[in-house]
């Protein structure tokens, strides 16, 4: 594996949209709360011997909060005091990794109370676990607070979803201030972890609506793989590995699927075989250096870390990461 590449930023400004003087830092805890990231890589990586998607599940869970009214740990919140869960939609019922970031917040109130946000642990738990899974490290700008709010709402209405096509996700990036290369970096998160037959059935067996059809993008073993694991009848909750290749490992394979049409989702094929789309050139720029993909994919995100945080007096430090104080 090629040596991954450091992006270093030890300032960031803020708001992706909206006027605010704060900035998030790196060292933002550097007084208040030092050891915030080693605390948090105990945890993730007990928890990570004992389930080895916990760093998937804990990378994706800050993509899904981010998306939804910024960075501001909206999707931790249970129903509640007000509170329409941002969990409780289709799109977000497979996300996990709650006990997780239960279990670090937990652990710094203990040593810090009333000092780390919820929506930090989430940025920081991410990059500690890709990581851990192998891939990149990068500069966690922090100092992020935590929403009283949640926008159950706005899911749909915001968050990319694998049935869209690749104009309509490109749309939902630019919509938060990311471009094509940060849309193809992050897709490359995909590079482990798993998703649900059901999830992929369509392109299986009734692709653009035609019974038996299967979208034509597809290798034609890996088509016959998937239809053996996935078969029509299924109840869609057996588990296909994203990355058939190194599935539990951040590493540039998910781009070497996409050349071969192996792409398990079909947004992500899109991505290759999209005609005269800008994201191909990105996917074999990523596909032919893995230290390419590295750098991009941190600086990616801290772009999207960096989508709408609240600063400041807005918002709030909560005690407990499922609900408001």
């Amino acid at each position: 594996m090629a040596s991954f590449g450091l992006v270093t930023a030890v300032l960031i400004m803020a708001a992706v949209f909206g006027g605010s003087n704060a900035q998030l830092s790196s060292t933002f805890y550097g007084s208040t709360c030092p050891n915030v990231s080693s605390v948090a890589r105990g945890i993730i990586e007990k928890a990570q011997r004992n389930d080895v998607r916990t760093a998937a599940k804990l990378t994706r869970l800050h993509f899904h909060d981010c998306f939804v009214q910024g960075c501001d740990a909206s999707i931790l919140l249970d129903n509640g005091d007000g509170i329409e869960s941002e969990k409780d939609e289709v799109i977000n019922l497979s996300v996990a990794g709650y006990d997780v970031v239960d279990d670090i917040k937990a652990a710094l109130e203990n040593i810090c109370p009333g000092v780390v946000s919820c929506a930090d642990i989430l940025a920081i738990a991410a990059q500690i676990s890709v990581t851990l899974a192998g891939g990149p490290s990068w500069e966690v700008p922090m100092g992020r607070r935590d929403s009283r709010t949640a926008d159950r709402d706005g899911v749909n209405r915001s968050l990319p979803s694998q049935l869209e096509s690749l104009a309509e996700i490109r749309d939902k990036f630019t919509a938060v201030g990311l471009d094509s290369t940060d849309l193809v970096a992050l897709s490359g998160a995909h590079t482990f972890g798993r998703a649900g037959c059901l999830t992929i059935t369509p392109r299986l067996y009734n692709f653009d609506n035609v019974t038996g059809a299967a979208d034509p993008t597809l290798d034609p073993t890996y088509l016959e793989t998937l239809r053996r694991t996935c078969p029509e009848d299924t109840d869609g909750n057996t588990l296909v590995d994203l990355d058939p290749t190194t599935p539990d490992v951040f590493d540039k394979n998910y781009f070497d699927n996409l050349r071969s049409n192996r792409g398990l989702l079909q947004s992500d094929q899109e991505l290759f075989s999209t005609v005269g789309s800008d994201t191909i050139a990105i996917v074999d720029r990523f596909g032919n250096s893995q230290s390419e993909f590295f750098n991009s994919f941190g600086q990616s995100m801290i772009n999207m870390g960096n989508i709408s945080p609240l600063m400041g007096s807005k918002g709030e430090i909560r005690a407990d990461c499922r609900r408001v104080n």
